[in-house]
C-alpha cells in the first residue's frame, strides 16, 4: 500500500499515470491472453521436436495436417491452469510460487494426455506419448518466460490503479486491509474522502484528503482513475455531488462489496446495507439463459448421481463391514436439513460418529478433532465418502451436486439472527460440495459460518456450468489427497 503522503505534487501524479491503469478483470484477461499465445507456440515447438524423429519433413503440410492440436493442447493446458487458479494476480507476483504451480500444471497435463492417449490409440491416434513431454517442457518454459518478462514486454500495463476510498467506516477499513493483503500490486490507494458532516473515523496508514465537494479537484491532482464507495447506506449530499461530477469525467465508480468480491471470491455481507442488498442476489435473474443453466445442471445432476450410486454400490458391502467392525450402530445416518426455500428434508450419510452422538448434548457443531468421530469415520470424512449417499437426495431433487451445504434448521435459526442475509443460502438447492468447501478450511464457529456464507453468496451470484465443473474437479482433488473435513 502506498500512503497518500508519498504524492505531494500534481506533476508527480501526471508522471505516475503515463501507463494504463487496467482493471482487475483486464489484468487477468491479459495474463490469459499471454498464456494462450505461449501455449500455441509451445504446440508448434513440440511438433517441431517430434518431427525430428518422424518420417515426414517439418513443413506447412506437416503442420496443417495436425492443426487441430493447436486447439486441443492449449485448451487442455488453459483448462487445467484454470482449475489450479493460475490467473490469480497475487500468485502472478510471487515468482517461486508461480513456477511451483506451473510445474504442477505441466505434470497434470502430461497425466491427462497420457490417460487420453491410451483411450484413443485404437481409433488412430496420430501423436506419440513423447509429444506431451515436449509440449509440457515447452509450455513450462514459454509460459514462465511470459510471466517473468511481462513487466518488460508490456510494462505500461503494470501501472497500479490509483484509487480513493469514499468513506472511513468499517467497510473502508476492511477494503483497505483486503487490498493490502490480496491486491497490493494492483492498486495504489491514495487516501480517503468523506462528507464534511461526518466525524473522521480514520483508516490506518491513510490520511483524509478532503470532503466530497473537493473530489473533482482531487482526481485531477492525484491522477485518480477509480473511486471506491465504502458506504453501506445513502451517500451524504456533498459526497454524492462530488462522485457524480467525477463520474462525468470518466472516473470509474466501484461499490466496495463488488471490488471485495472480485479480489477475494467472497461477498462481504457484513458491509452490505439495506439500500444495496441486491448485491447478494444472483447476477442473472429469471432469464432464459438462467433457466437453460438450471435445466442442464439438473440433467448433469441426474447423470452423475446415477453413475455415482452405481459405483458406490460396488464398494458399500466391504465398507459397511469395516464400519460395523469399528463401531456399533447403523451404517447410514439420516438427519433433517433445510433445502431450497427452507423446505426440510432428510439427508442421508454414512455414519461417521458413534451411535446417538447428540443424545446427551443436543444439536452441536462437529469440531476438527471431535471425539465423537469414529476411526473409520475420520477416513470417511477425509475422503468425503460419508457424503456419497446424498446422491440419492440429488436424484430425488432435494439437493444438487454443487451448491451451499445444507444446514440444520436449528443452526439456520441461530445464524439468521446474528449474520445478515444468512437465509439467502436457501435461494438455491443445497449441494454435496460447494465454493465454500473448496475455498475455506473446516470451521465450526460463527465467524467460520460468516466466511463460508460469503463464499456461498459468491457462488449464488455467479452460478454457471463452468463454475460447477470447476468446483466438482477441485472437490475430486480434495478427495484424492485426503484433504476433506
Amino acid at each position: 500500500m502506498h500512503p497518500a503522503e508519498t504524492i505531494k505534487r500534481p506533476e508527480d501524479a501526471r508522471a505516475a499515470t503515463n501507463g494504463w491503469q487496467l482493471r482487475l478483470s483486464e489484468r487477468r484477461l491479459l495474463l490469459l491472453f499471454g498464456d494462450a499465445l505461449a501455449c500455441l507456440l509451445a504446440t508448434l515447438v513440440a511438433l517441431g521436436a517430434w518431427s525430428l524423429t518422424a518420417p515426414e519433413p517439418f513443413d506447412l503440410t506437416f503442420i496443417s495436417e495436425r492443426a487441430h492440436w493447436f486447439i486441443i493442447m492449449p485448451a487442455l493446458w488453459l483448462a487445467i491452469a484454470r482449475l489450479n487458479d493460475f490467473n490469480n494476480l497475487r500468485l502472478a507476483t510471487r515468482r517461486a510460487a508461480m513456477f511451483a504451480r506451473l510445474m504442477f500444471i505441466s505434470a497434470q497435463v502430461v497425466i491427462v494426455y497420457v490417460f487420453l492417449f491410451f483411450l484413443i490409440v485404437p481409433s488412430g491416434f496420430d501423436l506419440p506419448r513423447l509429444f506431451t513431454l515436449y509440449y509440457a517442457a515447452a509450455a513450462f518454459s514459454l509460459v514462465g518466460m511470459w510471466r517473468v518478462s511481462r513487466t518488460f514486454l508490456i510494462g505500461w500495463t503494470q501501472q497500479p490503479r490509483r484509487a480513493l476510498i469514499i468513506g472511513s467506516g468499517g467497510a473502508a477499513a476492511t477494503l483497505a486491509r483486503t487490498i493490502a493483503e490480496e491486491a497490493a500490486n494492483e492498486y495504489e490507494m491514495l487516501g480517503y474522502v468523506q462528507s464534511a458532516e461526518e466525524v473522521d473515523q480514520g483508516i490506518e496508514g491513510f490520511r483524509l484528503l478532503g470532503t466530497g465537494s473537493a473530489l473533482p479537484q482531487l482526481i485531477k491532482q492525484y491522477g485518480v482513475s477509480e473511486l471506491i464507495l465504502a458506504y453501506s447506506g445513502a451517500l451524504p449530499a456533498d459526497v454524492f455531488q462530488g462522485v457524480m461530477a467525477c463520474y462525468e469525467t470518466g472516473v470509474a465508480i466501484t461499490p466496495m462489496p463488488l471490488l471485495y468480491e472480485q479480489i477475494t471470491g467472497r461477498v462481504p455481507i457484513e458491509h452490505v446495507g439495506q439500500i444495496d442488498w441486491q448485491v447478494v442476489l444472483p447476477l442473472e435473474g429469471d432469464t432464459l439463459n438462467f433457466r437453460l443453466y438450471l435445466f442442464f445442471k439438473r440433467m448433469m445432476d441426474i447423470s452423475l448421481a446415477l453413475f455415482g450410486l452405481a459405483c458406490f454400490a460396488l464398494i458399500l458391502p466391504p465398507l459397511a463391514l469395516i464400519m460395523r467392525l469399528d463401531s456399533k450402530g447403523a451404517i447410514f445416518y439420516r438427519q433433517e436439513r433445510l433445502g431450497r426455500g427452507g423446505k426440510p428434508f432428510k439427508i442421508i450419510k454414512l455414519r461417521s460418529m458413534v451411535q446417538d452422538a447428540e443424545k446427551l448434548t443436543g444439536p452441536k457443531w462437529a469440531s476438527q478433532n471431535d471425539p465423537r468421530i469414529t476411526r473409520v469415520g475420520r477416513i470417511l470424512r477425509k475422503t468425503r465418502l460419508d457424503e456419497v449417499p446424498q446422491l440419492w437426495n440429488v436424484l430425488r431433487g432435494e439437493m444438487s451436486i454443487v451448491g451451499p451445504r445444507p444446514e440444520r434448521g436449528v443452526f439456520v435459526d441461530q445464524l439468521t439472527q446474528r449474520i445478515p442475509f444468512y437465509r439467502t443460502r436457501l435461494l438455491v438447492a443445497p449441494g454435496l460440495t460447494g465454493w465454500a468447501q473448496i475455498c475455506y478450511k473446516y470451521g465450526n464457529t460463527e465467524e467460520d459460518a460468516l466466511i463460508k456464507l460469503q463464499y456461498d453468496l459468491y457462488y449464488i451470484r455467479h452460478q454457471s456450468i463452468a463454475l460447477d465443473v470447476l468446483i466438482m474437479i477441485r472437490t475430486l482433488g480434495k478427495m484424492i489427497t485426503f484433504s476433506g473435513t
